[in-house]
């Protein structure tokens, strides 16, 4: 309930127009947990707390899987995604000892870890170590989260098998079979996809329709090979392996086509031993449906990366930094008005851009050593590389260059748009989903260089970027509203409209009392459909995931 109420929370802080949302799945597995029991191996059982409001509130627990230190849990873990907004995950791994008891004692506590949730999305798959109380390594404890996107009718497929004849493992009963469905990776590895619920007693079961995304069954590639095992459930985690088959995606489809829908479920052994075996039994597909819309996780998941360029405005109106009132001064004990933007921001946008380097520029200055008027320099005054090392490098580059420049002015911002927009044509000629391009301006006036900026954002529109400008001090912001979109289509000085909406202009003043997640909120509320917009119009699909290191805790049942 609690979670609800956040997430209902949440909902309100934004316009329902505004407000992204989707689901993410999160799938967990660990390795090398320590073992708590005394005559048998841990119970564990994972939780899952998400951090709201300074405190951890659990979201959900998974399964507990019997006397195993290297659980691959079926349990899928689901939380809302926004990608303007950091979200804090804690995992935290128990020896369990009945539901009740999950969390409840020290003594159980196997491990936790802490990330967010644009961390895992941004790298698709996450291994960290555990750690116990203060600090301290949990041993050789590790837990791997895998995220996937799920959401009302995008990019799913919904499956539903049954088994015929399959063979009796149990001597007082039959058997009590459940299925597994493992993606085999390019580097050989199994990756489990699915795991159904257990049909006691029952040699012909029919199991539960489920849904999984395409990613997470066949990485989009249809002919990628499955392996579907069924086993015979035991309590005390040594299930019995009745038999497998291997298919594809492609294969599937293709049987639903031909009515042709069912594996022979082998096992290896027994065809070798016994002259007269055919099989242990046969598996059909009963019914299978697909779904095909690209969305913003697609495309992240898909390696596509954010590429954060801030550009800040040097102009005199500013004031003289060295003066406590303008807005460039640097206070050592509170940011200015350009820092809580740049920081609110940018601490969003860092967790998709693999390499955490960030363009930093400015205008309206002028800069040494002839000290002309310039609006597009890099602020570390490397005309070859404008990149630094994460926010904080963007932080002490800005800080670092104040006393070396003159504020002047005009606040001409159209050549800022002009070379990010150099960039992203080139990244757009590559003809994939690989680079996004954010820009975001902070400044302190209207621009002056209106009818270039429009005719900027036009040309920018078909290119693979979206502009954010924060408005900072008290000026009359008005005129700045034209170049958003929101009110109405924005066109060229020559009455050429944009292809898309790709401005977002937001006044800092509004957000003085708030928190900087309500800035980062409100700024970055529109990339996800912008990102979505531009490669649909170009029919650019998500670029498939990068294989991954293989990880051995994910395999059979032990």
């Amino acid at each position: 309930a609690g979670v609800d109420a956040e997430a209902a929370a949440h909902a309100a802080v934004l316009p329902a127009s505004l407000a992204v949302l989707s689901k993410v799945e999160l799938r967990v597995s660990c390795r090398h947990l320590l073992d708590r029991d005394t005559l048998n191996k841990s119970d564990p059982c994972v939780l899952l707390l998400m951090q709201s409001q300074g405190q951890w509130v659990e979201v959900d627990r998974s399964e507990v899987i019997k006397s195993n230190l290297n659980p691959v849990f079926a349990k899928i873990f689901t939380v809302d995604y926004y990608f303007e907004e950091v979200q804090k995950l804690r995992f935290e791994v128990y020896d369990s000892h009945g539901q009740a008891g999950v969390g409840t004692h020290d003594d159980d506590f196997l491990g936790g870890m802490e990330c967010t949730v644009g961390q895992i999305v941004a790298q698709k798959r996450v291994t960290k170590p555990l750690f116990l109380k203060y600090g301290k390594f949990a041993g050789k404890s590790t837990i791997t989260v895998i995220s996937e996107e799920i959401s009302g009718n995008n990019g799913y497929v919904e499956l539903a098998f049954r088994a015929k004849k399959l063979d009796d493992k149990d001597l007082f009963s039959k058997s009590d079979p459940f299925l597994e469905i493992y993606r085999i990776d390019d580097d050989s590895s199994e990756q489990l996809v699915y795991r159904t619920e257990v049909v006691k007693n029952n040699l012909s079961p029919i199991w539960e329709p489920f849904k999984v995304s395409l990613n997470s069954l066949c990485s989009c590639e249809e002919k990628r090979k499955l392996r579907c095992v069924v086993w015979d459930y035991d309590s005390r985690g040594k299930h019995d392996f009745i038999g497998e088959f291997f298919t594809t995606f492609e294969e599937m489809q293709k049987a639903m086509g031909e009515n042709k829908v069912q594996w022979e479920c082998m096992n290896p052994k027994y065809k070798i031993k016994k002259r007269n075996y055919k099989n242990s039994g046969v598996v059909v597909l009963l019914d299978l449906k697909i779904h095909r819309v690209y969305s913003f996780l697609d495309y992240i998941m898909g390696g596509c990366q954010i590429h954060f360029t801030v550009a800040i405005d040097f102009t005199a109106s500013n004031g003289d930094p060295r003066n406590s009132c303008s807005l460039h001064y640097i206070n050592p004990y509170q940011p200015n008005e350009y820092l809580k933007a740049l920081v609110a921001v940018g601490e969003i946008c860092q967790d998709y851009d693999s390499d955490k380097k960030f363009s930093a520029l400015g205008f309206g200055a002028r800069i040494p050593p002839k000290y002309e008027v310039s609006h597009d320099f890099a602020i570390n005054f490397n005309p070859d590389n404008d990149e630094c090392e994460g926010i904080q490098g963007v932080v002490e580059s800005y800080q670092s260059c104040l006393p070396k420049i003159q504020l002047y002015g005009p606040t001409n911002v159209a050549p800022i748009i002009t070379k990010v927009a150099r960039v992203a044509a080139d990244e757009e000629r590559t003809k994939e989903a690989s680079q996004y391009f954010i820009l975001l301006i902070l400044t302190d006036g209207v621009v002056t260089d209106m009818a270039d900026t429009r005719e900027a954002i036009v040309r920018a529109s078909y290119l693979p970027m979206s502009i954010i400008i924060v408005g900072v001090g008290n000026a009359d912001f008005t005129d700045m509203q034209i170049l958003d979109g929101d009110d109405g289509i924005l066109r060229s000085p020559r009455g050429e409209p944009v292809l898309r909406d790709i401005v977002q202009f937001v006044p800092f003043r509004d957000f003085k009392n708030a928190s900087p997640t309500a800035l980062a909120k409100c700024v970055l509320a529109e990339v996800p459909k912008q990102v979505v917009e531009y490669y649909s119009y170009k029919a650019f699909p998500p670029r498939c995931p990068q294989p991954h290191t293989p990880d051995s805790s994910l395999g059979s049942p032990q």
